[in-house]
């Protein structure tokens, strides 16, 4: 009976080892994926998310102010075109 208990026991600690190596395993696999996406998406010329959202911002800003721009001559065109007129 107690030798079965130590077969037991044995079995439970390489058990036990064979799980955490397992552990140990994911995580370094989970790590040369995402080592390896990133590279990709480097050579891809992929840009990451907050550069997208910067560029898309400044281009907004950009179009506002170029719509108020052509507002402007617009505005001026027409008194020029007006006091010209008169």
């Amino acid at each position: 009976m107690q030798s079965q208990n130590r077969i037991f026991d044995d079995f439970a600690k390489m058990a036990g080892g064979a799980l955490s190596a397992l552990g140990g395993l994911k995580q370094e696999i989970e790590a040369m994926i995402r080592d390896r996406f990133e590279r990709f998406m480097a050579e891809a010329n992929f840009v990451r998310r907050e550069e997208f959202d910067a560029v898309a911002a400044m281009a907004a800003t950009a179009r506002a102010e170029q719509e108020n721009l052509a507002a402007r001559v617009a505005e001026l065109e027409r008194k020029l075109t007006g006091k010209s007129g008169a």
